[in-house]
């Protein structure tokens, strides 16, 4: 029922070969790889403080997008600032917690 399969002509077999001796060469010509930098951005306490100041429901989201750093910098940021009594959570859920600042 099927029938008989086509076999590849000759001259499609040189083709998938020098297209396979071109991909080598393109291989070998690229540069290479540079190893990825370890960026570190800090907020300082001082632009930190004030940026809290002016929000009402204090979210990571919002603090990072405010301050313009990724979203784990500003998390790490808001949880030391827990720690130290700052800052406390008064709500949210799953990982997506509420602050407001200690007056």
């Amino acid at each position: 029922m099927g029938g008989n399969k086509k076999k590849p002509s000759q001259s499609s077999a040189n083709k998938s070969q020098e297209s396979k001796g071109n991909k080598k060469d393109e291989v070998k010509k690229t540069p290479k790889i540079q190893q990825k930098q370890r960026l570190s951005v800090l907020i300082e306490d001082a632009q930190g403080l004030k940026t809290l100041d002016t929000m009402k429901a204090i979210t990571v989201q919002s603090f990072a997008r405010t301050l313009g750093v990724k979203i784990s910098v500003a998390n790490n940021y808001l949880k030391n600032l827990e720690n130290k009594n700052i800052v406390k959570s008064v709500g949210g859920y799953s990982g997506h917690r509420i602050y407001q600042k200690v007056k």
